[in-house]
């Protein structure tokens, strides 16, 4: 077995904890929730479960707004139950990871009722204070990703407050020691309870510029293709000095440090900057971050050419870091509805899961994934997401990929005794869990049999990854540990296609459960749409 620790190649099973199970029937799901379902996410053969913030919060951001990192909101349980859950995970063989938004905190926070009263109070440099212009005007052209301008004036100060995400999410000032020493004690509170990890919630918006100068603009053209729309001037921007800044390095050395003194304990950051693969190889060498993820999978292109392009990029940046993949979560629209459409093949979301669990590290799978719920149309007069409401309609925002989980095709479909926070669609309903544990042709239990045989693959969880040239929309690549070498193919399109194998690749062919399964009769790959292969390489011509 390769010297790793527990989060190399390791799946972890994403929970919103407001959309996965409701026990007190106030329509929003909760700790007890998510303890009575450990069973059900033990048995698809993941590695971890990741919680998003269970944390006290006003909830303007559905949790990512932190009144108090200490503290499990009334909403979701206490503290109790999260002792109980941990415990439970654990007894099951489940690593748990939590959010932890470090850049930010809510304007609730203790921290900042006492920072805004005035310059001189003991809290006073804990956030991004600075002057107006003489006009009056904000400090610099920074902008909000919610959309506007990321400062707010504070009139007990008479200053203005730096906010990348929304108004009430104040940007700490992590240039103070005070406020990074303060934050490493939240996250070795936890650790002391046995958490066995952390998702680092926007982990380069820690350090801002200290001179504050202005961002460059950016022309239209490339203003696409960053993750965010064309109509959200926070692309107009390039965001040299918001984020990404060089003194962040040293305090994910310090996070790591940290981390290092508790047994097994693995930090995962989120990444989103202007050359998010250079800052994930930058995050992960050497003593920072175990691993890091970024938005290039979670975007429109679903081409073997873009998926190929992406993981070389990245793999020819990395140099002793390791990726972790995502193509789905709570911000984002469903990948099957995505990347396939409202017309996919059925077998569409079972080789997503396939495929994304066969590149190279280790990756996020995002509740309702397993079951492939689409994307669902949530009405305006029924949407909670801030971002979305104000920039309807030409963006919908996230409510779409964040309904409850369809546990059984009830009204409420096993989600809550009340009308749930957001509306369930018929939809999900036919897709729900009680409807596939039965069926062995399942979205579930394609994607439960491929995670259980992928746990016995060493050169899918650890090998090195090299592709082959193919033409769209067939993607080649060769996973190799040691003699340990598999050839992997997937046809990205809905339509089947034949293509020639590689000359003197000699290949022996495995049973692979999961996606649906092509062949490879006279040296050829015969493939429906969305299938793949699994097969031992006999011979390699570049060994």
């Amino acid at each position: 077995m390769p010297d790793s620790t527990w989060w190399r190649s390791a799946v972890i099973y994403q929970i919103y904890p407001r959309s996965f199970l409701d026990t007190n029937g106030d329509g929003v799901g909760d700790l007890p929730g998510i303890i009575a379902r450990l069973d059900y996410i033990a048995s698809l053969g993941v590695d971890a479960i990741w919680i998003s913030p269970f944390f006290k919060s006003p909830m303007a951001d559905f949790g990512y707004d932190i009144a108090d990192y200490r503290q499990v909101d009334p909403l979701f349980g206490d503290m109790a139950d999260f002792d109980e859950l941990l415990d439970k995970a654990h007894r099951l063989g489940l690593k748990v990871m939590i959010d932890q938004v470090l850049s930010h905190t809510s304007i609730a926070h203790d921290w900042f009722r006492e920072s805004r009263e005035n310059a001189s109070n003991a809290k006073a440099d804990w956030y991004v204070w600075a002057d107006a212009k003489a006009d009056g005007t904000p400090p610099n052209n920074w902008l909000s990703i919610f959309g506007g301008v990321a400062w707010r004036w504070e009139p007990r100060r008479g200053q203005y407050y730096l906010h990348n995400f929304l108004s009430a999410q104040a940007d700490l000032n992590f240039h103070n020691p005070a406020v990074r020493a303060a934050t490493l004690e939240n996250l070795r509170f936890w650790m002391e309870k046995g958490v066995d990890a952390f998702r680092l919630d926007a982990i380069n918006f820690c350090f801002h510029d200290a001179q504050l100068r202005d961002n460059p603009a950016k022309p239209k053209a490339q203003r696409v293709g960053r993750g965010f729309s064309a109509d959200n001037p926070y692309a107009f921007q390039y965001h040299y000095y918001n984020n990404t800044q060089p003194e962040n390095l040293l305090f994910l050395e310090d996070l790591r440090r940290l981390a290092d003194s508790y047994p097994q304990v693995a930090m995962l950051g989120e990444i989103s900057s202007e050359d998010s693969l250079a800052t994930m190889a930058e995050y992960t060498h050497g003593n920072r971050l175990h691993m890091a993820y970024s938005f290039e999978l979670l975007g429109d292109d679903f081409s073997a050419r873009y998926i190929r392009q992406t993981v070389e990029a990245l793999e020819q940046k990395l140099t002793d870091g390791w990726p972790c993949w995502a193509i789905s979560n709570h911000d984002v629209k469903r990948v099957v509805s995505r990347w396939g459409g409202e017309t996919a093949l059925p077998s569409l979301p079972k080789l997503l899961v396939a495929l994304v669990a066969s590149l190279r590290g280790s990756m996020c799978i995002y509740q309702g994934e397993e079951l492939g719920l689409t994307e669902a149309d949530v009405p305006f007069a029924q949407l909670q997401d801030p971002y979305g409401i104000a920039f309807w309609p030409n963006f919908k925002g996230r409510d779409g990929c964040r309904t409850p989980m369809p546990w059984d095709d009830s009204k409420s479909a096993g989600f809550s005794t009340a009308a749930p926070w957001l509306p369930i669609p018929d939809q999900h309903r036919a897709l729900a869990v009680s409807r596939q544990q039965a069926d062995s042709t399942s979205v579930l239990n394609g994607v439960r049999n491929f995670m259980h045989w992928r746990k016995n693959q060493p050169a899918l969880r650890w090998g090195t990854i090299r592709f082959i040239e193919a033409a769209e929309p067939l993607l080649l690549f060769i996973r190799t540990l040691g003699d340990d070498v598999l050839f992997v193919a997937f046809n990205l399109g809905e339509t089947a296609l034949t293509a020639p194998l590689p000359p003197s690749l000699l290949l022996q062919q495995i049973e692979c459960p999961g996606p649906l399964a092509g062949e490879i009769q006279a040296n050829q790959l015969q493939l429906a749409g969305y299938a793949a292969i699994y097969a031992r390489v006999v011979s390699n011509p570049h060994d």
